[in-house]
């Protein structure tokens, strides 16, 4: 017989794991579960946010994050034999950022010029920066 636990309390057994959380605003934070509650708040220890830009990665070290439950969107365990075995390149903090700010950068033009043609097409186009990736 399965050991079901329902909700949140299924947390209980990826405690002390490595995890992956997605946070609703796009964020990517790796850490060790320590503890969890009844609203599936988090707190996760030796932290780090990653950032993605391409093919490349860059770690920000974060410590102990506490986490509030409603911004969780993805949460999993980390398999450590195949996260050592990846085709991305670790960058430094700084490289990594200044490519997430050209990628930024990039987004916004693209989406000026996309008003700009809805605009001429007499379509009011809005952009929302804070949700421009969902």
């Amino acid at each position: 017989m399965n050991n079901y636990l329902p909700g949140t309390a299924s947390l209980l057994e990826e405690l002390d794991k490595k995890l992956m959380v997605l946070l609703r605003d796009g964020r990517t934070l790796i850490g060790y579960l320590r503890s969890i509650d009844q609203f599936a708040n988090l707190v996760l220890h030796q932290t780090i946010e990653r950032i993605h830009v391409g093919n490349q990665f860059g770690d920000i070290p974060r410590g102990v994050f506490v986490i509030r439950g409603e911004n969780v969107v993805l949460l999993g365990e980390i398999d450590l034999d195949k996260e050592r075995s990846t085709n991305l390149e670790q960058v430094t903090v700084h490289e990594i950022l200044e490519a997430q700010r050209i990628e930024q950068e990039a987004k916004q033009e693209k989406e000026k010029l996309k008003a700009r043609a809805f605009k001429e097409r007499g379509i009011v186009h809005q952009f929302d920066s804070a949700h421009d990736d969902f």
